[in-house]
């Protein structure tokens, strides 16, 4: 089953002192480029979360976001160091009484959390942590199951796209074949005719006609054309329903089909053939512009 590279999925768990958001957002791109948006305190974790992600997201660039809200008693990462700032008000008070000047209470304080080693930072508690991680975990897992799901869902639409796409060119080439059978005889009358004007000419060059004949022949001849571009068709629709399926692979069989129509409608030299092919080209543009949206 198809996969498309454009999802999304987002989830939000609660847990003891702890809301968890996590957003997975996968756009169009030739490799997996991962962009993460994780808060400083769980930074030693984003190894683990882009494993995941290549894990189970394969290719494509993807914008991971973890946002995530304290609901339980709650404690600053950085504490006044009490002790040290006390030692630095008092030595402002003492300064500015030997200069004969009054400093407010306030701007005493102000100056002193000023100064260097005025905070300390809080240890984080190993066990608290740990568990806070575990909620941050199912979040990230259900995000990326629902991102996952979605391409899915746009796989499975551009799958009949596909379907739609590849039934239009089948029908044009039967059309196409319907046609070639009309052209012939036009091909084999005109022939005729320059058969007649050669053998009546004078220097009529038997050897070189047959050369010419042959070259016409094969000039005109689609009939090997049509039948690689008929296993091409099927031979898409083969890989379409198997789990092999990917963009890549799709897109260059894509490409050997293009190369088929192509030599059909440069062969041909049929006016009905010709507007065929341009529609059966149309169509191919719009298998190679989905197949890029693969994975």
């Amino acid at each position: 089953m198809l996969k498309s590279m454009t999802g999304f999925g987002n989830a939000t768990v609660e847990g003891p002192g702890l809301t968890a958001t996590v957003e997975v957002k996968t756009l169009n791109s030739k490799f997996l480029d991962i962009f993460c948006r994780i808060p400083r305190q769980f930074s030693d974790k984003e190894i683990e979360v882009r494993n995941l992600l290549t894990q189970h997201l394969e290719r494509g660039k993807v914008e991971f976001s973890l946002n995530y809200t304290r609901t339980g008693e709650v404690r600053p990462g950085l504490v006044i160091n009490r002790v040290l700032v006390g030692a630095y008000a008092e030595d402002i008070r003492e300064t500015a009484n030997s200069m004969l000047m009054s400093v407010p209470d306030a701007e005493v304080l102000k100056l002193a959390l000023s100064q260097p080693n005025a905070y300390t930072s809080e240890t984080a508690d190993p066990a608290v942590g740990a568990n806070e991680w575990v909620i941050v975990q199912q979040a990230v897992a259900q995000a990326i199951q629902k991102c996952d799901a979605f391409r899915r869902q746009e796989g499975a639409s551009l799958e009949g796209k596909f379907n739609e796409y590849i039934g239009t060119i089948t029908d044009r080439l039967a059309q196409i074949e319907e046609q070639d059978v009309r052209r012939i005889p036009a091909v084999r009358e005109r022939m005729r005719a320059q058969v007649i004007e050669l053998l009546g000419s004078e220097d009529f060059d038997k050897n070189r006609f047959e050369q010419e004949l042959v070259y016409f022949i094969e000039k005109f001849d689609i009939s090997e054309e049509k039948v690689r571009l008929k296993n091409h068709l099927v031979y898409f629709m083969e890989v379409l329903n198997t789990e092999e399926a990917n963009g890549k692979k799709l897109n260059f069989i894509a490409q050997e089909i293009g190369r088929e129509i192509n030599t059909i409608g440069s062969k041909a030299n049929d006016a009905a053939i010709q507007r065929l092919v341009v529609q059966m080209k149309d169509e191919l543009e719009k298998i190679k512009e989905q197949t890029m949206n693969v994975i």
